[in-house]
């Protein structure tokens, strides 16, 4: 695997958050999703995952600075360690005991055992591999209720993904054995997926309950009636009372989101916006007219802007 810094086109010194924003720019332009059936392209995008993989964890691009481990996240070898270290201590042993039936490689096996020998005859450390890190958007609605979203692994293999009940933007959810492979047999890392709840046009959380903004019109705030609404569920029917004014806020309850941990929904809080015809007609304009000439009153005074 090449260098990390040079797969995010970013340098040594960069700050973590220049390599979130180079990953991301690159993950945007690389996602298999954007690039069906262009293996090239698959394999771009792991490798730009695997990069931001290891940079973005402070204690792994330390070790990799200090060279410790190599870009794939595996140790380098350290059969030169091992052997200078061992001989000089075999060296010391072999004088002590007269030089006599000793065998250095003893001496070795004694000070690293099984790894060492390994490495001795060149064989590779059994090591994890490395966890990947992505980004999902999650409609309001599913991250409200719960679901499923296919979503393209780094090896470009596809899954469904459970979205828990009531999720948030930031929440990471874990793909076990998802991520890149393990070098010598050692299991795959993980897949990290960091939820964004896109915005809904009508609907806005807070807590476990939502509030929506509905439009009425000026007969159903003066009159009252049934209105249709929209609820994370679909549409009910809500009254609106007579003399409804905007802002006033209706409460449907348990139309909200799952709490788990109280066993109970959120409500829906629905708040009232009159809207006059686009174009008011003669007729509302003079029935206004003749009504303001006998009903004055004043809403800015009420508030003290007068």
């Amino acid at each position: 695997m090449r260098d990390p810094y040079d797969v995010l086109g970013v340098p040594r010194t960069a700050s973590p958050d220049d390599i979130k924003k180079a990953y991301r720019k690159l993950a945007k332009k690389l996602h298999p999703d954007l690039n069906p059936g262009d293996a090239k392209i698959e394999l771009q995008f792991k490798e730009v995952s695997g990069a931001y993989d290891l940079l973005s964890d402070a204690e792994k691009r330390a070790r990799f600075d200090r060279g410790e481990i190599d870009a794939a996240g595996n140790e380098r070898p350290e059969q030169s360690f091992w052997r200078s270290h061992a001989e000089s201590a075999a060296g010391a042993r072999y004088e002590a005991q007269g030089g006599a039936g000793f065998d250095p490689s003893d001496l070795f096996s004694e000070l690293f055992g099984d790894r060492a020998r390994g490495a001795r005859g060149g064989g590779r450390m059994r090591r994890r591999g490395a966890d990947v890190s992505m980004r999902l958007a999650v409609d309001f609605v599913t991250a409200a209720l719960g679901g499923s979203r296919r979503v393209t692994l780094p090896s470009g293999r596809s899954l469904d993904m459970r979205i828990p009940v009531a999720a948030t933007s930031g929440q990471v959810l874990r793909l076990a054995g998802q991520g890149m492979e393990g070098a010598a047999g050692g299991p795959a890392g993980d897949v990290l997926v960091e939820l964004e709840v896109t915005p809904h046009p009508w609907f806005r959380r807070d807590g476990f309950d939502v509030h929506a903004e509905v439009p009425i019109t000026l007969p159903e705030a003066v009159l009252g009636g049934r209105v249709t609404v929209p609820t994370i569920d679909g549409k009910v029917n809500l009254t609106v009372p007579a003399g409804s004014n905007t802002g006033d806020t209706l409460r449907l309850r348990g139309k909200g989101i799952q709490d788990n941990g109280r066993g109970v929904r959120g409500d829906q809080f629905v708040k009232l916006r009159v809207v006059l015809p686009e174009r008011p007609d003669a007729d509302l304009r003079a029935f206004v007219e003749d009504w303001a000439k006998k009903h004055p009153y004043d809403v800015r005074a009420k508030v003290g802007m007068d």
